[in-house]
C-alpha cells in the first residue's frame, strides 16, 4: 500500500528496535536495487528531501545513498507491507547503486530486465557516431528513415504471421520491437510511457 509522509507513524517500527526494513526497487527498470534500513527520521528525510535516506546501524546515523559517491537513489514512492512492518521503496538510480559498482547489490547485472537495457543502449546511440552502429545510422537519417522501417518490419511480420514458421515468426517480431524502441527513443519517449497509458486506459 502506498503511504505519504502523514502515515510514517502508522508504520510498526517496533518490532525492529526501531527500524524496518527497506527494500528499493528501481521504478522503471523494476530491478531489486538494495535493501536497507530505516527509522521514521529516515523515512520523513526520504519524503522531505526526495533522496533516499536509511539508517546506518554500525554509524548509528542518517546517511542518504550517494551522499560520497554521487550515485543517488531519487525517491519516486514508499509502500508499506500488510503488516506494516517493512518498506518497498521505488526511486530511479543515479549510477551504480552498489559500492562494488554493480548496478545492483545484488550483483548479477545479466539478469536485469532486458528491456530497460536495451532501451538504454539504444539511448546511447542517438549522440554516437553513424559509422559505429547500424541504430545511430537509423537515429542520423531522421524520423521518416526511422518510422519507415517499424513500417517495413510491420509489414515483413504480418507476412511471416500468415506461414507456418515459428523462428522466422518471433525473429520478425523481435525485428519490429527493435525498431519500434528505436523509434519511440527518437522521439523522446520509451516503452514505460506507453505502459502508463495503456495503464490508464485499463483502469
Amino acid at each position: 500500500m502506498k503511504i505519504n509522509s502523514s502515515q510514517i507513524s502508522d508504520l510498526d517500527f517496533s518490532k525492529g528496535n526501531g527500524l524496518i526494513p527497506a527494500i528499493v526497487q528501481d521504478a522503471r527498470s523494476g530491478a531489486v536495487l538494495m535493501q536497507g534500513f530505516m527509522n521514521a527520521a529516515a523515512l520523513e528525510k526520504t519524503f522531505a528531501s526526495s533522496q533516499v535516506t536509511f539508517y546506518s546501524r554500525s554509524r548509528s546515523t542518517l546517511w542518504t545513498k550517494g551522499e560520497t559517491s554521487g550515485n543517488f537513489l531519487n525517491f519516486i514512492s514508499a509502500h508499506k507491507d500488510c503488516d506494516d512492518d517493512s518498506l518497498l521503496i521505488l526511486a530511479t538510480p543515479v549510477g551504480p547503486t552498489c559500492h562494488t559498482g554493480e548496478m545492483t547489490c545484488f550483483g548479477d547485472n545479466e539478469n536485469l530486465p532486458f528491456i530497460p537495457y536495451l532501451q538504454k543502449l539504444i539511448a546511447g546511440r542517438k549522440e554516437a557516431d553513424p559509422e559505429s552502429s547500424y541504430t545511430a545510422q537509423l537515429f542520423a537519417k531522421g524520423t521518416d528513415k526511422v518510422a519507415q522501417k517499424v513500417g517495413e518490419e510491420a509489414v515483413e511480420l504480418v507476412i511471416e504471421a500468415k506461414n507456418d514458421d515459428p523462428e522466422k515468426f518471433l525473429g520478425e517480431a523481435a525485428d519490429l520491437f527493435y525498431h519500434y524502441l528505436v523509434l519511440l527513443a527518437h522521439k523522446g519517449h520509451d516503452i514505460n510511457d506507453v505502459i502508463e497509458l495503456l495503464r490508464e486506459r485499463h483502469r
